[in-house]
């Protein structure tokens, strides 16, 4: 793996990429970009040649800093393999899931989160045996226990609060992070992550968290893009009739 960063730390980035060939390669080069901006904490673009991660300097100097670029490199993996997550059209499958339903800004905004989630787990499926998973776990763990530290307790005040504080997806959230977990045997049953996960659920009642959770644990690992794209159409569908009461579209 050819890996070259600018404008930070480079001992998180080459350990990463030491890790990730000892069992997976990247055909093309990966120039890692640290920039100032806190709020950007990671994001990948490609080109035929290359890959470019952006990472801010917050993301790049913190205990996770290794986890997230092998996180990262997996998603390049995929890319170059043409896995069907990281080369269908997201918006095609989520305007698909979308018709015939009236939605709300907050509730498209959270599909491509969700999107993001099943991109998510397969990239996880290729880091996730390579390097101990034990930070992950922690990571998902206290992501948790500030969403539903910071979940409003009044439907009203959701307009209010940020999306990463609206409980409906702070349920799909959990429903994720616990499929992760299970998916890849990191966790035994009477860890703290189910409290959490549960707390989440049940700010959300009308949102079916087990069935959620069962769609990412077992999302096929040799998808094809067929089954990939029903798999995100049936997904985003649940969460839109979740989230809107079943309005017909106008």
């Amino acid at each position: 793996m050819d890996v070259h960063v600018r404008g930070g730390p480079a001992a998180p980035f080459l350990s990463a990429s030491d890790l990730f060939a000892t069992e997976y390669d990247l055909d093309r080069s990966v120039t890692v970009r640290v920039r100032e901006d806190p709020d950007e904490r990671t994001r990948v673009s490609h080109d035929d040649e290359s890959h470019l991660l952006t990472i801010s300097r917050q993301a790049a100097t913190s205990a996770m800093a290794r986890e997230l670029a092998l996180h990262e490199f997996a998603h390049m993996h995929r890319y170059e393999e043409g896995h069907p997550s990281h080369t269908q059209s997201t918006r095609e499958a989520i305007y698909l899931g979308l018709a015939g339903h009236s939605v709300e800004r907050r509730t498209l905004s959270h599909c491509y989160q969700i999107a993001n989630h099943m991109k998510d787990i397969y990239a996880d499926d290729v880091w996730v045996d390579v390097a101990p998973a034990d930070k992950l776990v922690a990571f998902l763990e206290s992501s948790l226990a500030a969403a539903v530290a910071n979940a409003p307790r009044e439907r009203q005040a959701w307009d209010r609060l940020t999306p990463a504080t609206d409980p409906d997806i702070n349920a799909v959230n959990a429903a994720f992070a616990l499929a992760l977990v299970e998916r890849h045997d990191l966790v035994d049953a009477g860890h703290p992550i189910y409290d959490l996960a549960h707390a989440a659920a049940e700010d959300a009642p009308h949102v079916d968290f087990g069935a959620f959770k069962d769609q990412f644990r077992t999302l096929a690992r040799d998808t094809d893009e067929s089954e990939y794209r029903k798999a995100l159409v049936d997904v985003t569908r649940a969460y839109a009739t979740a989230s809107n009461g079943d309005q017909a579209a106008d």
